[in-house]
Order: structure tokens, then C-alpha cells, then sequence
């Protein structure tokens, strides 16, 4: 065993290390192992134990109690930027967001949440310019936080935690709404991350993708509960672990809404199982959907189901479903009949635009089999809608199967959503609809939070960091929410008006209570119609 010292150039600091020579019989020659146990004192030459990370403080939980600080005194002179930031102050005070994080990390919460500032305010730059920003705006942490730290911050936020976050913010939500329930695809170049994986890009990306899977409230309109996902995975295959999370967390009396591509006979038997409610959107080709369509066909066109605001026809159907339960312990399936509704809609528009294109389909593959230019891909389409006869004399003809084109747009302009709650057919549209907040939130998390590309390499960091950009989302959605009731789109955009607050200024004096720049009458204005407080 021996002592090295090591001096680190950037730091100036003489760290201290054990080294402990063995033999690897493997590779067969001499090897050293190095602990560090401390830094040498440039006065006294004695060495103070530590890592680097200050695991001296972590490991003695007395010493960490007694540094703790209070309100920290000013102690320098500062002229920062502060409206936007006091802006985000109050709304995590407002969503009780601060409390929540407080509790779920209490070391580092601060640096969370400033993180998330930069994410917002700084939407376009990567997070090594985060020192310049930190030295012109007041924020939360009030220091540096260098990229390696960050990354650091990333990979100390566990599972547990985040799950306890999950369970304290749903407790905020309105209780009784519908939640909507989506996933999104983000692309990666990374090679070690291992869910990154290709799949069904949403955006039609040829990269390999980490699909992302979100609940928001439908009348909060916040998120509260993400889970990442193997890129590879189909959106059918993610609720039944989306209802065994809803019993971890705590979460009953759920109301889902979803969309169309995570219908499957597993999955609504799965939520009648656990007797929650649903609205979910339901393809018109599945058999038992056309039979129920085929009960109001030559009604659903009356007046008295004609809505003008939504310019369709809809009415509701009481249904029964075939419900079936596995019992794997008795190895036989409980089953009988519960009772659904479906919600039949029909619109006149979308039923021309679907028939006047797949006219043309049809005359253009039509004309590829009489110009003799037949594509491989196309010979179902071919053998289905055509009737094609060689004859010496007439030649090639080739006529439309009338029967199976007229049953093939007998569907057209239709769409069904099945609930099991009861309720008329347009407020089941206007809920489904809703829905509409959490494509929104996909764009912020991919555009305004800068994660269209995944720029990771370690799984904890990428955890970390979708975490972090996660409670950005929530600061985000709760802003556009104000700014919509309030009418403010009409004079500013998300960054412009960001922009007009982000230049009210604070001046930081040792001894001196913070005080904040001139405020003018719009910038008030735009607090006010936030229902926040200008920052005095």
C-alpha cells in the first residue's frame, strides 16, 4: 500500500489517494487499485477527508444538520434579471410545486427547479451556458450548476422519489376529471441507452426512439405522472402496466381518456376489472363496432341528432360487452356480459373528402393494371376492388367490384368512442376532445423544452433529465392555461411574453432587504390577468 498525491490543475487542490498494488491473473500482470481519502491542507499539510462530493457531510448526518442554512444573508452586490423568474416563483408556489419537490428532495430541489427555469427561459441552448444565464437572472439556487454537475443532479433523482412526487401532485388534481392518457416518440442517436429502440415513429423520424407516455388533467390541464418506455413498444401494450402504476401511487376512482390505438379487448377488460371509467376511441373496422352502426344507419341522419356547433350527427348506443377474466391460479376465465356505451358520430364532410380519395385510389390503380404496370405491393388492393379478364378479341378489361366498394364506404364519416360512463354523445366529444392539451404538451416537451433529440448517453441522466423537463412541463402548462382563460394570446406569444417580463430587474445590497426594479403598467397588467402579484 502507498500514498500519492495528485495535484488537479483546474482546481488547484492536492487530492490524496491509497493505492494498492495486486496481481490480475487474467491479464497476468501487476495492477493498482487507488481510493481517495482526502485533500492535502496546502498550510499544514495534514489531509482533510473527503471525495470530492462532500460525502464527509452525507456520511455524518450531524454535521449536515448543523450546516444547514436558514434565509442566507446578501452578502455581495448583485443587479440580476427577476421578472420571468419571479414569474415561475409564484406558480410553483401557487401549484404547491415547490412544497412537493421540497419533500421529495430536499438536498436538491433548489437546483430542480432552476434547472427547469433554464429549461423554459433558455429553451434553444444546451445546458453547459447555464453559468452565464445563472449570472444574470436570480433563480432559485442563486449559483453555477457546471454540466458535470448537473449531470450529477440527474443521476441522484431515484425511482422513489419520483414516485412519491407522482402521488403528492395527483392528490392536487381536480378530483372527478378525465385524464388523458398518450405516448409520444423521441428520437436518439445514443447506442448505449437500451430502450432506445425502433419502433412506430409518430413523426415519422427514421432514428431509433424512447417513447414517452403522459397523463394529464383534463380540467387542471397539467401533467402529473410520465413513465419512459422501450421504443418498441406498441401503445396497446402499455396500459395494463399503467393500471398496476395507478395502484402504486395511490390512485383510485381514475377516469381514462384514450385514443384509438390503445384499444384492445385486453385492455378494456382490464380497466371493467378494476371498475374504472373510460373513454376510449374505437376503430370502425372491428366487426362488433360495424353491427352496432348498422342499428342506426338509416337514422343517424335525422334532424334531432344533427349538432350545428360541431356540424355532425351523433347519438349514443347502449351495447353490451363480452367482458372475460383470466384466472390463471384455476386456470379457467371468468366471463359475462357488462354494459358499455358507444357513441356514433357521422360526418358528412369527412365522408365526401374519404370517398372522393379513395375514387382516385381506385382509378389509379385501375390505370396501372391497364398500362401494364402492376406494383407488387398493390396486388390485394388489385385482387379485391377489380375484376380482371383477358380475352383475345376485347382484350384487357378491367371493371370495379361495385358490391365490395360499396360496403368498403358504407363506413366512411363515421367514428365510435366506447365509455362506460353514462353520458350523451357530445359531452363524451367534448371530453375525448380534451385531449387535444396533451399533443400540445408533446410539442413543449419536444420543441420548447429541447427534447426532440435525445442528447444522453447514461440512463440515469437521461431519467434525470426527463424528470427535470417534466416539472418544466407542468410550469409551462399551467402559464398557457392563464394565458388562454385570460385572453392574453391575443397581444403575446409564450416567449414574447416572457420576453417583457424577464427585463424587470433586482438589486441585491449586503444588509439590505431585495429590491426589485421599475414595473411598468403592462407588465403589472400581465401579472394581474395571471392572477399573480407584481413582484414589489
Amino acid at each position: 500500500m502507498a500514498i500519492i498525491n495528485q495535484l488537479d490543475k483546474r482546481s488547484g487542490i492536492t487530492y490524496v489517494y491509497e493505492s494498492v498494488s495486486y496481481w490480475d491473473k487474467e491479464k497476468k500482470q501487476p495492477r493498482s487499485k487507488r481510493t481517495l481519502i482526502g485533500k492535502l491542507d496546502p498550510d499544514t499539510g495534514e489531509i482533510i477527508p473527503t471525495d470530492g462530493r462532500c460525502r464527509k457531510t452525507r456520511d455524518n448526518p450531524e454535521d449536515a444538520k448543523a450546516t444547514k442554512p436558514g434565509p442566507i444573508p446578501i452578502e455581495r452586490t448583485n443587479r440580476r434579471f427577476y421578472g420571468a423568474t419571479y414569474l415561475l416563483d409564484e406558480i410553483g408556489d401557487t401549484l404547491g410545486l415547490t412544497e412537493d419537490l421540497k419533500k421529495c428532495f430536499p438536498a436538491t430541489y433548489k437546483q430542480i427547479q432552476s434547472l427547469a427555469y433554464y429549461m423554459i427561459l433558455e429553451s434553444e441552448s444546451p445546458l453547459f451556458r447555464f453559468e452565464k444565464w445563472s449570472a444574470l437572472h436570480k433563480h432559485p439556487y442563486d449559483n453555477n450548476i457546471s454540466s458535470q454537475r448537473s449531470s450529477e443532479i440527474f443521476s441522484d433523482i431515484s425511482e422513489e422519489n419520483k414516485n412519491k412526487f407522482f402521488t403528492l401532485q395527483g392528490r392536487r388534481r381536480s378530483e372527478g376529471e378525465y385524464w388523458a392518457y398518450d405516448t409520444t416518440s423521441l428520437s436518439s442517436y445514443s447506442q448505449t441507452l437500451r430502450q432506445v429502440q425502433y419502433g412506430k415513429n409518430k413523426e415519422d423520424d427514421r432514428l431509433p426512439q424512447l417513447n414517452l407516455a403522459l397523463i394529464f388533467g383534463e380540467k387542471s390541464g397539467l401533467p402529473f405522472y410520465y413513465r419512459k418506455l422501450a421504443g418498441n413498444i406498441p401503445d396497446d401494450r402499455t396500459v395494463q402496466n399503467l393500471l398496476a402504476d395507478f395502484m402504486v401511487l395511490g390512485f383510485q376512482k381514475v377516469k381514462l381518456v384514450m385514443d384509438r390505438g390503445f384499444y384492445s379487448e385486453t385492455n378494456i377488460n382490464g380497466l371493467l376489472k378494476e371498475r374504472l371509467k373510460f373513454i376510449v376511441a374505437v376503430q370502425t373496422s372491428i366487426s362488433f363496432i360495424r353491427k352496432e352502426i348498422d342499428t342506426v344507419y338509416e337514422t343517424i341522419r335525422s334532424f334531432e341528432n344533427f349538432d350545428e356547433q360541431h356540424e355532425l350527427y351523433a347519438t349514443t348506443v347502449l351495447a353490451k360487452w363480452d367482458y372475460r377474466q383470466e384466472r390463471p391460479n384455476k386456470k379457467d376465465a371468468l366471463t359475462n356480459k357488462k354494459r358499455i356505451y358507444l357513441h356514433i358520430y357521422f360526418n358528412i364532410d369527412k365522408f365526401a373528402e374519404d370517398e372522393t380519395k379513395f375514387d382516385r385510389k381506385l382509378m389509379a390503380m385501375r390505370k396501372e393494371i391497364l398500362d401494364g404496370k402492376r406494383v407488387p405491393e398493390h396486388e390485394r388492393f388489385y385482387k379485391k376492388y377489380f375484376q380482371i379478364k383477358q380475352t383475345p378479341i376485347r382484350g384487357l378489361q378491367v371493371n370495379v367490384n361495385e358490391d365490395v366498394v360499396k360496403q368498403t364506404k358504407r363506413y366512411y364519416g363515421y367514428f365510435v368512442l366506447l365509455s362506460n360512463e353514462k353520458m350523451d354523445a357530445m359531452t363524451a366529444l367534448h371530453l375525448y376532445r380534451n385531449k387535444d392539451l396533451i399533443e400540445k404538451a408533446f410539442g413543449n416537451i419536444k420543441d420548447r423544452l429541447n427534447l426532440r433529440r435525445l442528447l444522453v448517453s447514461s440512463e440515469k441522466s437521461l431519467d434525470g433529465k426527463l424528470f427535470v423537463s417534466f416539472v418544466a412541463l407542468i410550469y409551462l402548462s399551467y402559464l398557457k392555461k392563464q394565458m388562454q382563460e385570460a385572453g392574453i394570446f391575443q397581444n403575446y406569444t409564450l416567449q414574447s411574453l416572457l420576453d417583457k417580463l424577464d427585463i424587470i430587474e433586482c438589486f441585491e445590497n449586503p444588509g439590505y432587504d431585495l429590491r426589485v426594479g421599475e414595473v411598468l403598467t403592462k407588465q403589472k397588467q400581465i401579472y394581474e390577468s395571471l392572477d399573480i402579484s407584481p413582484p414589489t
